[in-house]
């Protein structure tokens, strides 16, 4: 009992440690300023411990001191020190294997008013015991290899970049609580799922109540969307679960299939989305010739073919500049979205019951993969960050897409050092939205002036609040479905206990909410009488008031006529007889015959 508890004190003093190291590790920046033309002057990122020394929060309060490129040299003993030493300067040292505190006690005692030590390996705070931090008085800090190179590089044939004479000033300005592109992250998150569920209910149920389809080519035929069911969804967590897990191994190798996956699907997502608008055009309608080529034998139209070019050249154009941090993001989050909008139209979740069962694994998916894998890995890490953030120590330095990203709007260090892009993954988006989609199918099957949209899409707007609210306390990635799942899983469940439709809201018996069959009768002689109350069989509808008035129709479609109604003497329309070129029956003179057409038309 004993040892497993000196063991168990000894894995909590080695976390708190941890936790200490992470907190002491702050990121900073240099200053680099030009004396002989070039630029006026640039920030690079340094990641240095305020336990050595601290820095000042303002670039003006910054002492402005020569940097001096001795990276040559180690600095782990005295024969390493320059001649002349360091006086009011900041020296500029490779990493090699001797401990910070070594290298820097003698840049101090060489005069040196800072110490910068060049790394090729990922950043990691410099440390010491609190006896080396009350020895040392100036500031120690980490500097990235390759801005090094920049800043010593040739700027012309004689000349380094910044000149001869380097200077820099070390300082850490505080970071703001929240970024500004936090704003246009929220625009985009929260539109996406208002639109998408828009049109996703939308066509869902145009799709039930249209009779008939007014189609001019083959293209224009509806995708039938996919219902969700409980095995799908247990298929659907084991392969996410699958897929983060090999990514987390095989990052370098499954990088670039990803990448390959969502140039298609997002080409296929923008031309869905560009599709309606295109068919709206007044030119380029003429068709593909008579031919057996797969795809072209349905004769597309022109335009569409010019359409589907441009959204392929959008995502090929993306795929070869992807890593053009001044742009790429742009193409990115367009692409991005245009794909969550066709998820959204093509995925359909049939009840409450399957929304709820899905929302709550994907819960608890996300939870796992971002607060439990960390006790789970070797490097402390976690499984989602690490993968959506990309591994440090990959050599692709590849990105995953799977993500909407805007780059940092405020000057800080986390934008030139750790974190340079805002994220927000598309599952963020997808899973919350697939539940806004049928609140708006169900608002509309059973008329509810979309309280049930309108309560969801707000509940996703302030779940998404709370979770920038925990980003800016927590200072590291969120979890967004531990915040946007209770949000809008809660919400939607109180609008249907306060309307009383908990029962047909949670199994979708909404949808099912028809008038009965009507039987067609003949009409009775004294005229036609309306319908006492929709339960009753609607046999027709009343005539109307004008004098004249319109003669009942003396015809009856045979296909929807029952025989022994129409009896034997009944005529008989024929496809070519001239009755098919009139034009169709309004409401006031024919009854609808199958119960969606009266339910549309009694909405």
């Amino acid at each position: 009992m004993a040892v497993a508890a000196a063991a168990a004190l000894a894995r909590l003093a080695a976390a708190f440690l941890l936790l200490v190291a992470q907190v002491a590790c702050e990121y900073g920046m240099v200053h680099v300023i030009s004396e002989y033309g070039g630029p006026k002057g640039r920030d690079y990122c340094i990641q240095y411990n305020p336990q050595w020394a601290h820095l000042p929060h303002d670039l003006s309060k910054a002492s402005l001191l020569q940097l001096r490129n001795w990276t040559a040299s180690l600095l782990c003993s005295s024969t390493d020190l320059p001649i002349n030493g360091f006086s009011n300067q900041i020296p500029l040292v490779a990493r090699g294997n001797c401990t910070f505190y070594e290298k820097v006690r003698l840049a101090q005692g060489s005069g040196a008013r800072g110490l910068l030590v060049v790394s090729k390996e990922k950043l990691v705070p410099p440390g010491g015991n609190k006896t080396q931090y009350d020895e040392i008085g100036i500031p120690v800090a980490l500097l990235s290899y390759k801005d090094m190179l920049d800043i010593f590089r040739p700027w012309c044939f004689l000349r380094q970049r910044f000149g001869r004479v380097v200077r820099g000033a070390l300082y850490a300005p505080n970071e703001p609580v929240l970024d500004y592109n936090m704003v246009v992250i929220f625009i985009m998150a929260v539109g996406t799922v208002a639109i998408g569920g828009h049109w996703a209910g939308s066509r869902d149920v145009k799709k039930r109540y249209m009779k008939h389809k007014r189609d001019d080519g083959l293209e224009k035929q509806e995708d039938e969307a996919v219902d969700v069911t409980p095995v799908m969804t247990c298929v659907f967590v084991v392969m996410c679960c699958s897929m983060l897990v090999l990514l987390y191994y095989f990052y370098d190798q499954l990088v670039y299939v990803v990448i390959g996956i969502f140039c298609l699907a997002s080409s296929t997502g923008l031309y869905n989305c560009l599709a309606p608008f295109v068919r709206r055009l007044p030119f380029c309608k003429c068709r593909v010739p008579d031919n057996s080529l797969p795809y072209f034998h349905k004769r597309p139209q022109a335009r569409m073919l010019l359409l589907a070019l441009f959204c392929i050249t959008v995502s090929v154009v993306w795929g070869i500049f992807r890593n053009e941090d001044q742009w790429a993001w742009v193409l990115q989050d367009a692409l991005g979205i245009a794909f969550c909008l066709y998820m959204l139209k093509t995925i359909r979740l049939p009840t409450f019951k399957a929304c709820t069962l899905l929302l709550l694994v994907l819960f608890l998916y996300d939870i796992f993969f971002v607060f439990i894998t960390p006790f789970l890995t070797k490097s402390g890490n976690s499984i989602m960050v690490e993968v959506a953030t990309g591994p440090s120590d990959s050599a692709t330095h590849e990105k995953l897409p799977m993500v909407l990203k805007v780059p940092r709007l405020n000057s800080s260090p986390l934008a030139l050092c750790d974190r340079p892009f805002s994220l927000l993954g598309f599952g963020d988006i997808l899973v919350p939205g697939l539940l806004v989609a049928y609140c708006h199918r169900f608002d509309i099957q059973v008329q509810s002036s979309r309280v049930y949209f309108v309560a969801c899409t707000i509940a996703y707007g302030i779940g998404l609040l709370v979770t920038f609210l925990a980003l800016a306390l927590m200072q590291r990635g969120q979890p967004a479905l531990l915040y946007l799942v209770p949000c809008t899983l809660v919400t939607s469940f109180a609008v249907a206990l306060w309307r009383r439709e908990l029962g047909v809201f949670w199994t979708g018996s909404g949808f099912a909410k028809d008038l009965p069959q009507a039987p067609w009768a003949p009409a009775p002689a004294d005229g036609l009488q309306p319908p006492k109350d929709l339960d009753a069989p609607l046999s027709s509808q009343p005539p109307s008031k004008d004098p004249a008035g319109s003669p009942p129709p003396t015809e009856q479609p045979s296909e929807l006529a029952a025989p022994e109604e129409m009896g034997p003497t009944a005529p008989t329309q024929k496809p070519g007889d001239p009755a098919d070129s009139t034009p169709e029956p309004t409401g006031q003179d024919l009854a609808y015959p199958d119960p969606e057409a009266q339910s549309s038309a009694l909405a």
